[in-house]
Order: structure tokens, then C-alpha cells, then sequence
């Protein structure tokens, strides 16, 4: 059995911490200063992972590249079958014509106000793509559909970036925690449930500082009953279905209970009209000009997969069929040197039906409705392929490199040298979280990197790891 070593450089923890960070400092560095693509940045950090973990940590060789595997897998199944099946839903929308459907919808029943129509589709609806898809989708309907209704293409970017906070740490059906879990060794609805006691007053702040940033504190006054009716009604949700029902259908449940309580709102309350923030007359008369679909129609993919995977995940038809697999030569064949010896276990759950399954599902009901045909099904396939390839690829070296972390003690050597600050690492942690996500781009990222430091730091200083890997996730 190999036994992580902690402090190999000298037996100093302070060099040893040193060479530990490299293969992180790499990757984003590669990201952040050189802007390299990702999978060349998360290549170049899982490579140098490798020499250090296999020299200096001397990890055997086979036993570093089984738990690069394992991490691989992880993250091709479950993770990246929920955002490829995603991907393939939005495609069919847009190859129908129902998302142009949608937009119209936006135009014609929404107050001509862009300001609400920043809170509705930047938020409620922003937070149910991230929700369902998450991993950059969300920011590019989301800031298509604000460029149509006359924002600026910039600030139709920064907003659908600023509001994309509240849910993203239970992004794409909450895979940021269940990586977090993963790579942690904690319970992933205790670490759901403890993000859900964080985030939600963010939520209830967003929608006022959004539209403060837009158009300024008279804005706030004409508008805020929507913005206390959509941040209360989300951030609600939020607390009580991570803590309650299932972390994975956080956002989705959150958003879509905001979505239909604001939309109703609106029905009995609308701001005074401003000629500053109405929309261009162009786009208004534009709005299902040549269009054969009922706008009211563009609804039907969005809720179609909200149903499909809230009923999927409450009567639990993922654990059907599901296997534990005990991953060959690495499963409970090292020992966690700062946890008493304790033989680290290497298994992988393999779901067949798992959550991306039903998106899938969700997807092939949307073509059949909206009467697709086999062809044009095909093309939305290979598009799809073509479009997510590398992010798979990208996040498959990404999570393969923290497992590698974890397995070989580069990891445990860092949280053992974070813990050496002290009451410190309490005001450190939220801010590793976020600038793992700010260079990375990432939440699962930051939580496959920094999830496991947290932790070892935390409990090496008797607090809550539960608490702390969660402040890396909300961060």
C-alpha cells in the first residue's frame, strides 16, 4: 500500500507546499496570464502533476495514472453527459424555431420596459438554464435575448455574468457539488444544503444591484416590487430545495417558482412607463413577423425538461441499474497519511439513467413535439459534437488532475500548509474559491482543485469541512 507523503521536499512544509502548487499555478497561469485554451492549460498543469506526484511524492506510476483515469471517467459520466444532452436540447429549439418563438414570447408579453426584462430573462430565466445546461450556456442565450431587446452587447454580457452568480454553484443539475463530493469524500446533499444557506442572500441582492448598475437608484424605486418579488421568490426556493428536497434541482425549481411569481406579479403590477428603458419600436413590430409558431409555443422545450428531470431525479429513476464499480489497483490501495492511515477509496458510480439520461429523454420528446425530422435530428447530433468535444476533453484533464492531487498527497500536503495560517485560513477560504473560479472560468473547476485543500485545512483546525468546501463552491 503506497502512504501519501506530506512534507517529501526536506521534510519542510513550506517547500513542499511550494513544489505541491505547481501543476495549479500552471494551469492558471497558462489561463489567466498566456490565455491559452483550456484543455492546453489543464494538459500543461496535469502533465507537471504527473512528474511531481511520481518523483518527488514518488506515487507509483500505475497507481498516478489509475486515479487520472478514475477523474477521467467521473467526469465524462455523470458530469459532461448532463451538459452535452444540454447542449443537444438547445440545438433542437434553435433548429425548430422555437426559440425564436421564445424571444417573441419575451417581446410581446412583457412589459415594454427593459428593465424588467433584464430581472425576468437575465435572471429567473438565466438561473433555469443554468440550472438544466450551466457551463457557459446560460450567458449566451441569456445575453442573445438582451442584445435583441436593445442592450448594448457588452453590458447584455456583464449583467447575464453578474446574474449567473446566484445559481451557478448548482450549475448543469448540480454537478459542482456532486464533483465537489467527489473530490471531497463529503456527502454531496450535506455540502447542497450548506451552499443553500449561503447563497440565498446573494439572490435576494442581485436583482437590486443589477438594475442599480443599469440605470442607477431611480431605477431601483420605479422597479422594486419586481426586484424584491424575483429575488425573494428565488432565493426562497433556493434555501429550501437545497436543504429540503435534492440539491441537483436547486436551481431549476428556484428559477422556475421565481419565473411563474414574477410573471404573475406582472400581470397585476407594472412599473410607470419610460421612454429611457423602452424597447426599440423596430423590435417590438418585428416580434412574430413570418413566424408560423405561437409564441406561446417557444415555452415548450423549457418546460418539458423541467418536468422530465424533476419527476426523474424525485422517483430517483437514476439509481436504476446504477453499479458501484471498485476501480481496479487504485480502490483502497493508498493510505491518507493525515487521516490515521486511513485506505483511500477509489470508486466510481455508474448510472446508466443517470440525470443526463433524462435531459436526453427531454430532448428526443421536444423533436417529436415540435415535429423535427430524422434528419434535421441527425444534424442537431453532430452539431452538438462538434460544439462540445473539447470541453468534455477539457474537463475530463481537469478533474483527472485533482483526482490525481488528491490520491498521490499533493493535495493534503497543501490543505496541511493552508491550515499552518491559522484563524486565517477562515478569511482565506472564500477567497481561494474565488480565484479558482475567476481563472479557471469554473465552478466545478475551482471546486475539483481547491475542493480537497478546504477540507484537509479545515479539519486539520477542528472547523466544519463541510462548511469550508462549501464556501470554496459559494466563493
Amino acid at each position: 500500500m503506497f502512504k501519501q507523503l506530506i512534507t517529501p521536499i526536506g521534510g519542510s512544509l513550506g517547500l513542499s507546499f511550494m513544489v505541491a502548487i505547481l501543476p495549479v499555478l500552471v494551469l492558471l497561469i497558462m489561463l489567466g496570464i498566456f490565455r491559452r485554451a483550456a484543455w492546453q492549460a489543464a494538459l500543461a498543469g496535469l502533465i507537471v502533476a504527473l512528474i511531481i506526484a511520481v518523483g518527488p511524492w514518488q506515487m507509483p506510476v500505475s497507481l498516478a495514472l489509475d486515479s487520472v483515469a478514475n477523474g477521467a471517467v467521473f467526469a465524462m459520466w455523470p458530469v459532461m453527459w448532463i451538459v452535452v444532452n444540454a447542449i443537444f436540447l438547445y440545438n433542437i429549439t434553435v433548429r425548430s424555431g422555437y426559440f425564436d418563438a421564445f424571444r417573441d414570447w419575451i417581446i410581446q408579453n412583457l412589459p415594454n420596459d427593459r428593465r424588467v426584462v433584464l430581472v425576468v430573462i437575465g435572471f429567473c430565466f438565466g438561473c433555469l438554464l443554468e440550472g438544466v445546461a450551466g457551463f457557459g450556456v446560460p450567458i449566451a442565450i441569456v445575453s442573445s435575448l438582451l442584445i435583441i431587446v436593445g442592450f448594448a452587447p457588452l453590458e447584455a454580457l456583464v449583467y447575464a455574468l453578474i446574474f449567473n452568480s446566484a445559481p451557478v454553484a448548482f450549475g448543469a443539475l448540480g454537478v459542482p457539488i456532486t464533483v465537489l463530493g467527489a473530490v471531497t469524500g463529503l456527502p454531496a446533499n450535506e455540502l447542497g444544503a450548506m451552499v443553500g444557506r449561503q447563497l440565498p442572500i446573494i439572490a435576494i441582492i442581485l436583482p437590486f444591484y443589477v438594475i442599480g448598475l443599469f440605470g442607477g437608484f431611480k431605477s431601483i424605486r420605479a422597479t422594486f416590487p419586481v426586484l424584491l418579488v424575483a429575488g425573494i421568490s428565488f432565493a426562497g426556493m433556493q434555501f429550501v430545495t437545497a436543504n429540503f428536497i435534492n440539491y441537483s434541482l436547486t436551481d431549476v425549481l428556484a428559477s422556475l417558482g421565481s419565473l411563474i411569481i414574477t410573471i404573475l406579479f406582472l400581470q397585476v403590477w407594472r412599473p410607470a412607463p419610460d421612454p429611457m428603458f423602452m424597447i426599440k419600436a423596430a423590435t417590438m413590430s418585428s416580434a412574430g413577423a413570418g413566424s408560423k409558431i405561437p409564441s406561446w409555443k417557444g415555452w415548450l422545450p423549457w418546460v418539458i425538461v423541467s418536468v422530465v428531470v424533476i419527476g426523474w431525479t424525485q422517483f430517483q429513476v437514476f439509481t436504476v441499474g446504477a453499479q458501484a464499480i471498485h476501480w481496479p489497483g487504485l480502490d483502497n490501495a493508498i493510505s491518507i497519511t493525515l487521516n490515521h492511515d486511513k485506505p483511500y477509496p477509489a470508486v466510481w458510480l455508474f448510472q446508466p439513467l443517470a440525470t443526463g439520461t433524462a435531459i436526453l429523454i427531454a430532448a428526443f420528446i421536444t423533436a417529436d413535439i415540435v415535429r423535427l425530422s430524422s434528419s434535421a435530428l441527425l444534424q442537431c447530433a453532430v452539431l452538438t459534437i462538434k460544439q462540445m468535444w473539447l470541453a468534455v476533453v477539457t474537463v475530463m484533464l481537469i478533474v483527472g488532475l485533482a483526482y490525481l492531487m488528491n490520491y498521490s498527497g499533493l493535495a493534503y500536503t497543501l490543505g496541511h500548509g493552508v491550515a499552518s495560517t491559522g484563524q486565517f485560513f477562515i478569511l482565506l477560504s472564500p477567497f481561494l474559491g474565488w480565484l479558482a473560479v475567476t481563472l479557471s472560468g469554473s465552478v466545478t473547476s475551482g471546486n475539483a482543485l481547491f475542493g480537497n485543500l478546504q477540507v484537509v485545512a479545515a479539519t486539520q483546525l477542528n472547523l466544519s469541512p463541510t462548511l469550508f468546501a462549501a464556501t470554496n463552491a459559494s466563493g
